[in-house]
């Protein structure tokens, strides 16, 4: 027998996969409630019912660092919960985990190839939002049984709204942070400071609703397939983070523009293991020159700035003028190559604050701006501020 601790979220969509009626069913939820953690759950409860069956299931993200830092976690902390989780079954270099005599494939559409190829008898798609239509397709054609897509409904207008969810074979199930009954008290009170912080964001975040709004504050940007040899400069954009996503950018400015990629987005990260992915990054991608290239980062951290800065990386605070930077990024064209898919996310929804009454604030919402902190610490700093990492006269406020 599973003894299971479950959300609502969990309970209907067990019933909604169960039923008869529905092909796909669509799971939109605002932050933290539990959509994705049941999700896992669920499959790993039905993967073992199946047992021997060598069922199929693909867990697909747009690229595959997303993959590892959200849902394939969610999966490994359900396993390891209820001692499931071996790690003779989990080939790491392929992204697939062999379970109760079944297949568990973690696919990134990022490689067309393997979207394309496979076939599958389930399809789970985590932030659906994420993948175009003709990425939906491709998965859709090669899926036998039954679909699942979650996501966060942070897009006022979305394939998902138009061509899924018209559908007469669907169920649609929303949920928030209510229907997670788990979470600390802590975190149900900085979500519910939303309702004061911003409308729009408690709209989205906290009650689980599309979004719109006027007050976007980047719309100088497209998306681009890679960052070109020819650049003039390259700077590095830092914000810390450990319960929150570490976030570093790479900035390459070629005149007027400026080609941003993300490259560590990942919560958890102590500053050895901040210097280990540094280092990493470094060896692995030598064109980067994370040695010598300047990063500028959150002037807040004075000491893990020193740390890393020891580590050997030419790493100084940056300027923390919030207005001043944001103007200084609105002056370039921002091209953001597609496989940043958490640093496309933010600035999408990246607004000013919005009173009761609609009027739009000067300072933007303090919520899932980790990327838009670091794009801004390094384009800011790079043009205006060039601290220097032993300046006595900083404000670290």
């Amino acid at each position: 027998m599973i003894n299971l601790k479950v959300t609502p979220v969990f309970e209907q969509l067990w019933d909604a996969w169960h039923d008869p009626k529905y092909k796909i069913i669509v799971s939109q939820g605002g932050t933290r409630s539990s959509k994705t953690y049941s999700a896992s759950q669920m499959f790993l409860v039905l993967l073992q019912k199946h047992y021997g069956q060598n069922k199929v299931l693909s867990v697909v993200r747009k690229t595959t660092p997303s993959i590892k830092a959200s849902v394939l976690r969610d999966f490994i902390e359900v396993m390891n919960t209820h001692k499931w989780y071996d790690p003779n079954n989990h080939n790491k270099t392929d992204n697939f985990i062999n379970f109760a005599g079944n297949l568990i494939e973690f696919l990134a559409v990022d490689d067309p190839q393997k979207i394309r190829g496979r076939k599958r008898d389930w399809l789970f798609i985590n932030e659906a939002n994420e993948l175009s239509y003709e990425d939906f397709k491709q998965l859709l054609f090669r899926t036998t049984g039954k679909i699942l897509l979650d996501y966060n409904p942070s897009d006022e207008y979305h394939w998902i709204y138009d061509k899924i969810l018209t559908r007469n074979d669907v169920c649609f199930i929303k949920s928030t942070y209510l229907d997670n009954p788990f979470l600390p008290v802590e975190l149900v009170k900085e979500i519910e400071r939303l309702k004061e912080e911003d409308p729009v964001y408690w709209k989205v975040y906290g009650l689980g609703e599309r979004g719109s709004s006027g007050a976007t504050i980047y719309t100088n940007w497209e998306l681009c397939d890679e960052i070109p040899s020819n650049i003039d400069e390259v700077v590095f954009g830092l914000d810390f983070g450990f319960n929150v996503p570490t976030s570093l950018v790479q900035c390459a400015f070629k005149e007027n523009h400026c080609y941003v990629k993300q490259l560590i987005y990942e919560k958890g990260l102590t500053n050895d293991d901040l210097k280990a992915v540094l280092s990493e990054l470094d060896e692995k991608y030598p064109e980067l020159d994370l040695r010598n290239n300047e990063i500028y980062a959150d002037a807040a951290e004075p000491k893990s700035i020193e740390e890393i800065y020891r580590a050997g990386f030419n790493i100084k605070p940056a300027s923390k003028a919030v207005e001043h930077g944001i103007k200084t990024v609105k002056g370039y064209k921002l091209f953001i190559t597609k496989d940043s898919t958490d640093l496309h996310k933010e600035i999408k929804f990246y607004k000013f604050k919005e009173d009761k009454d609609g009027n739009v604030l000067d300072k933007p919402v303090k919520f899932n701006d980790h990327s838009m902190d670091a794009l801004r610490y390094g384009i800011h700093s790079r043009d205006h501020e060039r601290v220097d990492i032993d300046s006595v006269d900083l404000d670290w406020a």
